[in-house]
């Protein structure tokens, strides 16, 4: 109960996804520039914020489901989201090789980095203060 209160109800699972989305990405960005010069290869990207959007949207109503067999009503749980890979509609062959734009991979490269650092490091302040708070201590910032 109590671990449920101070876990699965506060903002650490929604970092924890974050920072999977995050590594997930890593990897798929990481193929596809390793595949830059592969003739007909098809690069893939993770969708994850898009979902994670929906489900922190107050404005929509959540159902309840009774039955597994039920749809689900509303917007979506956040502990059944995950990263998800999927090449995307993307026709043009800016090498004229694969639609792998070297130049862009590397700047998604880039901004997933700092994403990473921003997640690992506010979920890294979290664990501090919990761990104060048993300790009886400030929080150190």
């Amino acid at each position: 109960m109590l671990g449920e209160t101070l876990f699965d109800r506060s903002s650490i699972p929604l970092l924890v996804k974050s920072l999977d989305a995050s590594m997930l990405r890593s990897r798929t960005i990481a193929n596809n520039i390793a595949n830059v010069n592969t003739p007909g290869y098809q690069r893939v990207e993770v969708s994850f914020e898009d979902e994670l959007r929906k489900a922190l949207d107050q404005g929509k109503l959540r159902g309840m489901q009774t039955n597994s067999r039920h749809l689900p009503l509303g917007k979506m749980d956040i502990s059944a989201l995950s990263p998800k890979v999927q090449k995307p509609a993307d026709p043009t062959l800016p090498s004229g090789v694969n639609n792998v734009d070297i130049d862009m991979e590397m700047a998604k490269l880039a901004e997933n980095q700092i994403i990473y650092d921003f997640s690992a490091k506010f979920l890294k302040g979290k664990y501090n203060k919990l761990n104060a708070a048993i300790q009886a201590k400030d929080v150190q910032p």
